[in-house]
């Protein structure tokens, strides 16, 4: 096997790796900022929260600022949420 093959394998392997350990520390990180709002989580690190706009449970990731996934910025139930959110008022379930 020439040499360039084989730097072409070595690449590509430590490539593979890096991905996987940077999806890994994604997970954990995403896990980590819904722990921030003390919301409770599923095993996914979602937060569950119960949806103003349209009274559902549901279980969204969360950013750094308060907002849900589902966020939508021109609706005033997702604005409540938000505060609702940062507040530490909003509605969970279990």
């Amino acid at each position: 096997m020439s040499n360039r093959r084989r730097l072409a394998r070595l690449l590509r392997s430590k490539l593979r790796s890096a991905g996987r350990q940077y999806e890994q520390a994604r997970r954990e990180y995403e896990a980590g900022r819904a722990s921030t709002w003390d919301l409770p989580t599923n095993a996914d690190g979602e937060a569950r929260i119960v949806c103003r706009r349209y009274a559902e449970k549901r279980a969204v990731s969360v950013d750094r600022k308060g907002r849900p996934a589902c966020y939508d910025a021109d609706h005033p139930d997702c604005e409540g949420c938000v505060a609702d959110i940062r507040d530490g008022a909003v509605e969970t379930w279990d």
